[in-house]
């Protein structure tokens, strides 16, 4: 019983009488501190399933799917949204989440006007191609949020500036989303920084990459992957283009590899393959793959179109990688095939060239692959391993405009457009729509599933919709 034997000893040895009352209570409290003592060995040696929440902007397997997720199929504004509460600034990051807690990025202006820096060509070419440019300062924020209530538990400002270059017209200066293992949550913004804080919001390290210049000033957006002890950072854009990994804890730089890249916003992706694991990125120049613990480049194959920015997703030993701006490509690679160049080798399993997105990742479930058409919302399906398809392009009703990625739970495929429906559909090789939902918000960021509750990220409101 320990210390309670050691108190009940200590005083017979110095000669205080000890009634039976306290002798019990001191019993019972010995056996209460075993108990809890047992309970914390017993979480330590047995951590949560990773697979149970959404660590990362993709899911837990980074292919858009909850594996132990059941959200509801209908809501509204007054049906089963169990909190609604506003978020300060703006973000199109996803809301990542671990145990009782929503990781949330956002950028908010202070209200200090700023002149701009940009030149006359600049604006000019932000007038006619949509960018917009910064005039305030930005307060780039981390909140922590709790799951049951919405109520912000911490909240961080990672760093406040003005950005030095704009962004697209619908686009945010938060639109990379935090990644999270449970030990450590980390916070990408790109030009103004890496910020990684354990999960009570202590900082533990940051740093500083530099000064993107993006691709007709459209602004930053690929995420960073968490894999065990390495962040992996994809930094490609008009200027010296690179891969690096960080150690998680101490932000010590493990590797970095040049890349010759232009722009893209695709969010590099971590595969276990054989004996090891490897980083398969997706680009307009090229698709690479890197050693995770080395960062030597294992092969490459032709790239994607102009603008990549959906990011690849795997399983079974294919990798899978998409766009379509200015063009449409959508491959299948074979990993335990793919060796240096396979540019137009049979590695490549099987290829599309039309229908494909351009800004939503492809969601890939249950050896279905779902692509939507552009920003659109008109959905193929393939076979994930032949490439047969078993329908579509097909007009998915009430859905207009989509950004937010596909997700899936449950035997369900939730569809969000840009203009706040989201479609629920049956998973399966034919088309049958099961609900339609309209909450009085617009959602570029792409939704996340824990439990059974859905998490809606909104241009003004967050949501968390669950059963009553």
């Amino acid at each position: 019983m320990g210390f309670a034997s050691f108190l009940l000893e200590g005083a017979a040895m110095q000669g205080v009488r000890v009634s039976p009352i306290i002798r019990a209570c001191v019993v019972v409290a010995g056996l209460s501190m075993l108990a809890v003592n047992a309970a914390v060995a017993q979480e330590l040696s047995d951590p949560p399933d990773k697979d149970q929440f959404w660590p990362q902007w993709r899911g837990p397997l980074a292919t858009g799917v909850a594996p132990h997720g059941d959200p509801p199929v209908d809501w509204s504004e007054s049906s089963h949204v169990r909190w609604k509460v506003e978020i300060p600034g703006l973000g199109s990051a996803t809301p990542v989440v671990w145990g009782d807690r929503l990781f949330v990025l956002t950028a908010v202006p202070t209200g200090a006007e700023a002149p701009s820096r940009d030149g006359l060509f600049t604006r000019l070419r932000r007038r006619f191609m949509g960018g917009v440019g910064a005039s305030q300062v930005q307060r780039f924020m981390v909140l922590a949020i709790d799951r049951r209530d919405g109520r912000v538990v911490w909240e961080r400002v990672a760093r406040e500036e003005l950005p030095h270059e704009g962004t697209h017209q619908t686009g945010t200066w938060a639109s990379p989303s935090a990644v999270t293992d449970g030990e450590v949550v980390c916070a990408f913004f790109g030009s103004r920084g890496l910020y990684c804080y354990d999960l009570a919001g202590q900082p533990l390290w940051d740093t500083d990459l530099g000064d993107m210049r993006i691709r007709l000033g459209f602004g930053e957006g690929a995420s960073p992957a968490l894999y065990r002890d390495l962040l992996i950072v994809l930094w490609d854009h008009e200027g010296d283009s690179f891969i690096v990994a960080f150690d998680k804890r101490t932000g010590r730089e493990r590797w970095r590899t040049p890349r010759d890249e232009m722009t893209s916003w695709t969010t590099p992706l971590v595969v276990e393959h054989g004996e090891g694991a490897q980083v398969v990125t997706s680009a307009t120049g090229a698709v690479r793959s890197y050693d995770v613990a080395t960062g030597r480049q294992l092969w490459q194959d032709e790239g994607v179109t102009l603008n990549a920015i959906p990011s690849p997703v795997a399983a079974d030993g294919l990798v899978f990688v998409t766009s379509g701006y200015r063009g449409s490509r959508l491959a299948a690679i074979d990993l335990s095939s793919a060796h240096d160049d396979i540019s137009g080798s049979s590695a490549v399993r099987w290829s599309v060239d039309r229908d494909t997105p351009y800004v939503p990742s492809p969601l890939l479930h249950d050896g279905l692959l779902y692509v939507l058409k552009s920003n659109n919302g008109i959905l193929s399906v393939f076979d994930a391993g032949t490439g047969e398809r078993h329908y579509g392009p097909e007009r998915l009703p009430g859905i207009r405009s989509v950004y937010a990625s596909p997700v899936a739970a449950a035997g369900r495929v939730y569809v969000t457009s840009r203009e706040g429906t989201t479609l629920v559909l049956r998973a399966g090789p034919t088309l049958e729509v099961l609900a339609t939902n309209t909450l009085d918000d617009e959602f570029d960021a792409s939704p996340a599933i824990v439990d059974d509750e859905i998490y809606l990220r909104g241009r003004r409101h967050f949501y968390a919709i669950g059963a009553p």
